[in-house]
Formats: structure tokens, C-alpha cells, sequence
């Protein structure tokens, strides 16, 4: 006979009483809802990961890592998810615990829990396909905002069966461990003392992950942006950027001396037409006279800015798109096209702001929803002097991301959904855009006929999840058509517009702006995808303008400077972007936001800023799209630092008020 003996198993080794034991029924609990969680976690890194190598976003060599942080990631946020829970079994005193409404609560936790969790792994995916990230501000932004959120939401994506699969998979787990949950009921043999015991344990794992865990460290100093976002975990990522939603600049990001940030935004934004005020005028370090009398009388011509949802450079043929807009072809043929300039931001609020105020755009928030954000020296300010007067049209509610407050308190008349007859159609966002169109194009009318000269904004909706639009238009499916029927409806309505200002007795005298609030969407394993950040920028006016392509390197905050050279005007300006058509190609430059993320682009080169004071120099292949790893390029990021500490700098100090 063997002489081996057989021994029981370790869990029986151990004392019934024993504050961690396995057999301690509390901690089963508690280790069950918590694997569960790393579970889902998993399941979810796995299927984003999928879909990225199917998308030659990451390679396989950049998986192990990515797993590897994101289970620790996973793991810290299940001990915070799991937070109340331990509370709950911490006080609960046995005979609550164990009585019949005890059981019932912990076997609808249960329930509950897991669905919400499996929930969670369809709300990554979902968020993922949009913004090729983790739950960041924008999530964040998005709950400012439920009614209009959470309607386009319902609209978009298949909620209902999302929800309804998350349900029967948390009562199918719930079913399969519910031996499992009634032997921790039996097994539950723990003091009051000894729970104490085992939360203090919690509590200094949790403490030692507040303080040695963060995102930065986590995903390490990665060039791939999308293999970070694999190794980030959603909930982490979330509650990081809420509670980063109101940052100290300077404690975050790389800065120079205010004296040396002052001087290198005034170099960067002097051209040959303007000079500087002296000190004993102003202590603005940006207050300058531009002069544009040399290119003639000033035009009082009208100006109307259709800013289009979404409309990247992707989308407009005559820009090496993908041919999707032949009413903006159309326009751009008897205009000046710049075929490289591009939007700051990745949402609509950084248009605004780009457009109006020329600031870089600072994380995390645009200046259109910060407080105190009234009485800026912004583009209607110029307007304004000049004997304009400037409206913001916008098809949906205002109220939306603070734009009437913002655009209301900064000298714009504000005309929003409110103001519009009951619309023929319209969804969560707003009026159909070709209906935005009429209603501006009968503000203008008015305007005109009382003597106003137009300076106008005109947001518009339509293409947008959940690409929803009127019947009966040729070449767009009314629903279900994704974002090619939200192009081109977006440019059918354009095309009407464009068609009825022709005959109006004031359109010779009237420039006509195409451009973008931003690209379509962020893809791309950069850390600036900056491809994706390409929009039109379009100027019609054949009577006074020749038809022109303009290749300079520019950026969104150049659109309003730009204009006001057209118009010949001659001003004081505080705006940090230039007039583009007076650049020297090398001068040109762009600066970006993304997440985090600040960046300048000059040439070939873009020097990025990252939170946590991180600073790097990397080249921008155009063909590609790529970036690549390159040397320091001290004077680029220095540049960079010097414009966004200033933008954030003037706005934080009231020095950029009128």
C-alpha cells in the first residue's frame, strides 16, 4: 500500500473564526462580487481588444502589458466598486445578515450588481466605436446633460437588449453560485471585532492604491494611445476625469516663467501688419493694432458662419475627401478653400470657442462652459466696434453645453430652438438643419431690413447619432443611414441655403464660411490623431474674393483673425490667432486638445504636453497619418507651453475680459 497520505484541504485547515478565512462567509461574499467584476473587466479589455488589432490600431506584443496593468487597474476599482458592500457586511450584525429580508437583499445584490456590470462591458464597447477611448470628460460632460444624452443614446444603440441580456446574465449567475451564496450564510462566523479587523485590511489596500495608482503610471510612457486605453479601466478613467474636471494649469502641465510665456506668444503671434500697445496702455501681454489698410478700404460686407456638425475634411471632395458634399463643392469652386487647417477640439464647444475667443484649447474644459465666462474680448467684440451686430443661431436648446449663457454674455444675440415655429421634423438635438437654415435666412431679412449689418453663427445639428432626418430627400435614408446620410443631409441643407441667399438683393455684398466644429470622430493610435482633426474652411464671396487654395498650416483659432482680413478691418485685438493669408508657410502652425492631451503642430513636427507634466517632441508623417518618436525639440514645446499657459493663464486672471 502507498505510504502517501492524503491531506485535507487548506480551507479546512483553517479556524472557523478567522477574520480571512475563505470559509468566513462575509469574505465570500465579498470576493465573489469582486470577481465578478474582474470578470466583466476582463471580458471587456479582451473585445476592445479585438476590435483594435482588427483595426491595425495595436499590434499582439503590445497586449501582454496593457492585460497586465489593466488587471491591476481592474482589480484596485473592483476594491472601490465593492466599497459599500464591505460597509454593508463590516455592520450588518449577524441576525439582520442571516435573517429571511438578508438573504433576499444579498441574492438581489447579486442580480443587480452583475447585470450592472455586464451592463458596463456594453457601455464601454459602445463608447469605444465613438471616441476610440475609455469613459474620459466627455462621459463626464455627457451627464451634465441627461435629457439630451441619454434620449440620443436610446437612439442610437440597441439600450433595450443591452439591458435586457445584462438582466438575464446577472439572474443566470446569480442561479448558478446561489449554492454557493447560501454556504456563506452558514459559513458566517465572524465578531464584530474580527469584521473590524478585515476592513481596516480593506481600508489600507485601498488607501495604498490612492496613493502609488494613477492613469499616467499605468499606461506608462506609450506612443500607441489606444494600447494605454487598453490597459485603462472605464470606471477609473471616469472618476479620474471627474475629479480632474476643475485643474490647477500650472500644477499639471509643463510651464514656463510668466515673462517667458509672454514673450513667446507675442512672437508667435506677430505679423507684419500689427504692433504691439505699450505697458502703460494695457498689461495684456497680446493687446495690439492690427493693420489691415494696406489691402484697401474696409468691406462692411455680411458675414454668415455655418458652423456644421461634424464636417470633417473627410467627408468634402474638393478637398481629397470622400466626395460625400456637392453643395459645398459647389460653393468652394468660387471660393477660397483652406485645405489644411484644423479644429482644436473634438467636441462642438472647442469650435465655438476656437472661433470666437482664438484661445488654445486648455483641459478639460472649453471656456463656453466654464464660469465666469462673460464680457471676454472675443470676435464680437471687434464685430461690434465695427458696427456690426452679431447672432448666434443654433437649431437645438441653448441651454445645451452653456451656449446661450456663453454667447448671450459675450455680446451675441442669441436665436435658439425656442425662438423657431413648431418645427416639420427634429430629434433629441434639434430642428432639421434645412428648417435652422430658413429661420436664419429670415433673422438676416429682418436684420437687413432694419438697417443691421449680419455677423452670424449658425450651429447646426443634423449630423448627429441618431442620424434622423425628413422623408422624401434623394441620396439620404431617413433613418438607419449612419453618418453618410448625416453628411449628406448636412450638405442637401447647405445647398438650399446657399441656393435661396442667391436670391436675396444682399447676397453680393455677403461672405459666405463653410467650416467645421470638428472632425466626424478621434481614431488613430496617436496620441493626437491629428488626421481626424481636419475641417473645411471655406470663404464665398465671388464679388470681392478670387477663387484661391491656400495649403499654410493653420488652426481653428486663425478662422476669426482670418475673416476680419478679409473684411479689410483695422482693430485692436487680444485674440492669440493670426490672419492666415498673411502666414509665410513656415510660419503656420495648429494646436489640439484630446482628452488630456495638448499639443502644437509645426512643419513635421508636434510637441505634445500630457498631464502630469510630461513633454515630448514626435514627427508627424502627413502620409500616413503616424507619429513617430523624434528628439526633443526644445523651442516647439517651449512654444507650446508658452500658448496654452497663456490661453489658460488670461483667462483664469479676467485679463482676457473686453
Amino acid at each position: 500500500m502507498s505510504s502517501v497520505k492524503t491531506l485535507p484541504p487548506a480551507a479546512a485547515l483553517l479556524p472557523v473564526s478567522a477574520p480571512l478565512s475563505l470559509r468566513n462567509g462575509r469574505l465570500a461574499l465579498f470576493g465573489l462580487v469582486w470577481l465578478a467584476y474582474l470578470a466583466t473587466s476582463f471580458i471587456t479589455r479582451v473585445v476592445l481588444s479585438a476590435v483594435s488589432l482588427h483595426d491595425g490600431l495595436v499590434s499582439w506584443a503590445m497586449l501582454p502589458r496593457a492585460f497586465a496593468m489593466g488587471m491591476l487597474l481592474d482589480s484596485v476599482t473592483g476594491l472601490y466598486l465593492c466599497g459599500g458592500l464591505a460597509v454593508y457586511l463590516w455592520l450588518a450584525p449577524r441576525r439582520l445578515f442571516a435573517s429571511r429580508f438578508g438573504r433576499r437583499l444579498v441574492f438581489a445584490g447579486f442580480v443587480v450588481t452583475i447585470a450592472a456590470f455586464v451592463y458596463l462591458v456594453a457601455a464601454e464597447v459602445f463608447f469605444f466605436d465613438e471616441f476610440n477611448a475609455r469613459f474620459n470628460y466627455t462621459a463626464v460632460e455627457y451627464l451634465i446633460y441627461p435629457t439630451e444624452v441619454f434620449t440620443n443614446i436610446r437612439e442610437s444603440y440597441p439600450v433595450g437588449r443591452a439591458l435586457l441580456t445584462a438582466i438575464s446574465i446577472g439572474l443566470s449567475a446569480t442561479f448558478l453560485l446561489r449554492h454557493r451564496i447560501r454556504q456563506a450564510f452558514q459559513d458566517d462566523a465572524g465578531t464584530l471585532r474580527l469584521r473590524t479587523l478585515a476592513m481596516l485590511v480593506f481600508g489600507v489596500l485601498v488607501a495604498l492604491s490612492l496613493e502609488g495608482l494613477s492613469l499616467q503610471n499605468a499606461q506608462g510612457a506609450n506612443t500607441n494611445r489606444i494600447s494605454g486605453e487598453l490597459a485603462d479601466n472605464g470606471v477609473y478613467s471616469f472618476f479620474s476625469a471627474l475629479k480632474n474636471a476643475d485643474i490647477d494649469y500650472d500644477r499639471y502641465y509643463a510651464t514656463l516663467s510668466d515673462t517667458d510665456a509672454a514673450v513667446r506668444l507675442r512672437r508667435l503671434v506677430q505679423q507684419s501688419n500689427t504692433q504691439f500697445l505699450p505697458p502703460s496702455v494695457t498689461t495684456h501681454p497680446l493687446a495690439r493694432q492690427v493693420d489691415n489698410s494696406d489691402l484697401g478700404p474696409p468691406r462692411k460686407l455680411h458675414v454668415i458662419v455655418l458652423l456644421q456638425e461634424s464636417l470633417g475634411s473627410e467627408f468634402v471632395g474638393s478637398l481629397g475627401g470622400r466626395d460625400l458634399t456637392p453643395n459645398v463643392d459647389r460653393i468652394a469652386r468660387d471660393g477660397v478653400s483652406f485645405t489644411h487647417l484644423y479644429a482644436s477640439g473634438t467636441r462642438t464647444v472647442r469650435g465655438m470657442e476656437a472661433l470666437t475667443t482664438s484661445l488654445a484649447p486648455v483641459p478639460p474644459e472649453a471656456v463656453v462652459k466654464r464660469s465666469h465666462n462673460e464680457g471676454l474680448f472675443n470676435l464680437s467684440t471687434v464685430a461690434r466696434r465695427a458696427g456690426y451686430a452679431p447672432t448666434f443661431i443654433y437649431g437645438g436648446y441653448g441651454t445645451f453645453d452653456n451656449m446661450n449663457a456663453f454667447f448671450g454674455g459675450n455680446g451675441w444675440r442669441v436665436v435658439d430652438r425656442v425662438d423657431m415655429p413648431k418645427p416639420r421634423f427634429s430629434n433629441i438635438w434639434g430642428i432639421a438643419d434645412e428648417e435652422l437654415m430658413d429661420n436664419a435666412l429670415d433673422v438676416f431679412d429682418q436684420q437687413v431690413a432694419h438697417g443691421e449689418k449680419i455677423f452670424s453663427v449658425v450651429m447646426s445639428t443634423s449630423n448627429h447619432k441618431p442620424f434622423t432626418f425628413p422623408e422624401g430627400i434623394a441620396g439620404v435614408q431617413a433613418k438607419g443611414g449612419g453618418r453618410d446620410a448625416g453628411v449628406r443631409y448636412a450638405d442637401y441643407a447647405i445647398g438650399k441655403f446657399y441656393d435661396k441667399l442667391k436670391t436675396r438683393p444682399w447676397y453680393r455684398d455677403t461672405v459666405l464660411v463653410v467650416t467645421g466644429d470638428h472632425g466626424a470622430r478621434v481614431y488613430g493610435r496617436a496620441q493626437i490623431p491629428v488626421p481626424t482633426y481636419s475641417v473645411p474652411f471655406i470663404v464665398h464671396a465671388p464679388a470681392y474674393l478670387a477663387p484661391q487654395r491656400v495649403d499654410t498650416l493653420a488652426s481653428q483659432i486663425d478662422i476669426g483673425p482670418t475673416l476680419l482680413g478679409m473684411l479689410h478691418l483695422s482693430y485692436e485685438s487680444r485674440l492669440p490667432g493670426r490672419d492666415i493669408l498673411r502666414m509665410k508657410p513656415e510660419d503656420g502652425y495648429a494646436v489640439f486638445n484630446h482628452n488630456r492631451n495638448i499639443a502644437m503642430l509645426r512643419g513635421d513636427q508636434i510637441a505634445t504636453l500630457g498631464f502630469g507634466k510630461t513633454v515630448q517632441t514626435e514627427t508627424y508623417d502627413a502620409a500616413s497619418g503616424e507619429l513617430r518618436p523624434a528628439p526633443h525639440n526644445p523651442v516647439l514645446e517651449q512654444d507650446a507651453q508658452a500658448m496654452f499657459q497663456m490661453s489658460y493663464d488670461l483667462f483664469a486672471t479676467g485679463r482676457q475680459r473686453e
